[in-house]
């Protein structure tokens, strides 16, 4: 592999950073202003933006946050859908997909869009993967059921194993994280009461 190959196969996600960086100019904003309303550093923020680091589930959200848009804008776009379907069904292979790169997170979509009540998420945690070193908060509900793997569960205070088959539901207000402490991939589906 030339060095140019193995720094493409190295980058944690360049769309999702090009697409904030888009956003980000968008709103007339600099990495400096950006970093203050989001209260990050600017040199992650630039990283992020090339695609040389994944910002974990709390920063993507500090950042969303900051450029008036919500997490959920920041899914690939899917396939196109038959009318009939739209707002109805979601087929296998027209998932939207968010991939958080080094922190070896994927979700997947699997509501028909990002409006109402409800967002239903598959997620896949790499071995040792986790949303994140830090805790975070955000209005709603979060229930889900492990279909693979183990998933290590930190909420406030309390940290649980969960196995092929568990279920769990909590407050997303309360200060909340997971990671993958096994050797195979942890697969979930994932429930949000609120978008975020």
């Amino acid at each position: 592999m030339t060095k140019k190959t193995v720094a493409t196969a190295e980058m944690p996600n360049s769309g999702l950073g090009s697409q904030l960086r888009q956003r980000r100019r968008a709103k007339g904003l600099t990495l400096t202003e950006l970093s203050r309303l989001a209260g990050l550093s600017v040199g992650l923020l630039s990283q992020i933006e090339r695609g040389v680091s994944a910002p974990s589930l709390k920063s993507l959200m500090q950042i969303s946050a900051a450029l008036g848009i919500p997490p959920s804008w920041l899914f690939d776009q899917g396939s196109p859908q038959d009318p009939l379907e739209k707002g109805l069904v979601v087929r296998r292979g027209a998932r939207r997909r968010l991939d958080l790169g080094s922190y070896g997170v994927t979700k997947e979509l699997l509501t028909p869009d990002l409006g109402g009540e409800l967002q239903l998420y598959l997620v896949e945690i790499r071995p040792g993967g986790q949303s994140g070193p830090e805790a975070y908060t955000h209005r709603g509900e979060e229930a889900g059921l492990v279909l693979a793997g183990t998933l290590e569960l930190i909420v406030e205070d309390r940290t649980v194993l969960l196995y092929e088959g568990d279920s769990f539901r909590f407050e997303s207000s309360v200060p909340h994280r997971y990671t993958n402490p096994g050797t195979t991939p942890t697969t979930a589906v994932w429930i949000n009461s609120l978008p975020y």
